[in-house]
């Protein structure tokens, strides 16, 4: 099973619906963003069953009017939450992507940035994995998300193998990617995120992984 958190099941056919107008002046994406930082924050401390449109109205300081301005069900704002979670992890990618610095000060920076984006709401990982519905849309916006974000890490691994022409960089990026992704968030559910030692190791997972990967592709450029 993908842990990577997922923005569409195609096995479930009800449509989530999707915001009701986009905000275009500054204070309506204030309170937009005031909306989906409550949301995250309850989804987080009190799970998929404590989880209100009321409760979010309340914490976020906007009348439940305002918010359903914006978000026709609780299930659209669920969708908004995801989305930033996902446009996070995408902008440390972007950032991390394009600067070239020494192999153990970029696995150092990806691993402290990846934690830091699921540190802020620690327990709302473990909530849309596991506990909130996800449905079916007219759109796959993951399918985007996902080229860019595997773009970024072929890219950031390019920089750091020597015959990066011969490397399958599709497949590095998905293993790379994969494991990342999949031991941070079953460290958000146990409550590790703060450990200096998961850091440490996967740190090392990740030189370790790219330079055995630039032995064996230098091995097999010379012996060809």
């Amino acid at each position: 099973m993908s842990t990577r958190i997922p923005s569409i099941d195609h096995t479930v056919q009800k449509e989530a619906a999707a915001m009701r107008k986009e905000p275009r002046q500054a204070r309506s994406k204030v309170t937009v963003e005031a909306i989906i930082s409550a949301g995250a924050r309850i989804l987080s401390d009190q799970g998929w069953s404590g989880f209100t449109t009321n409760k979010v109205a309340n914490v976020a300081g906007v009348s439940i009017g305002s918010l359903y301005q914006y978000f026709p069900d609780k299930m659209s704002l669920v969708g908004a939450i995801r989305r930033r979670h996902l446009d996070d992890c995408l902008m440390i990618m972007r950032k991390l992507g394009g600067e070239r610095m020494p192999l153990k000060q970029f696995a150092e920076n990806l691993v402290q940035e990846l934690i830091a984006a699921h540190r802020l709401h620690p327990g709302l990982h473990r909530v849309l994995l596991d506990e909130a519905p996800i449905y079916k849309g007219l759109d796959d916006p993951n399918d985007a998300f996902e080229a860019e974000y595997m773009g970024h890490y072929q890219s950031a691994i390019a920089a750091y193998l020597t015959s990066a022409e011969s490397a399958p960089m599709k497949s590095m990026a998905l293993v790379l990617s994969d494991a990342l992704d999949g031991v941070i968030h079953n460290a958000a559910r146990r409550g590790m995120l703060d450990s200096v030692e998961l850091q440490q190791q996967l740190v090392r997972m990740i030189r370790g992984y790219l330079s055995y990967s630039n032995r064996e592709n230098s091995a097999q450029d010379s012996e060809s």
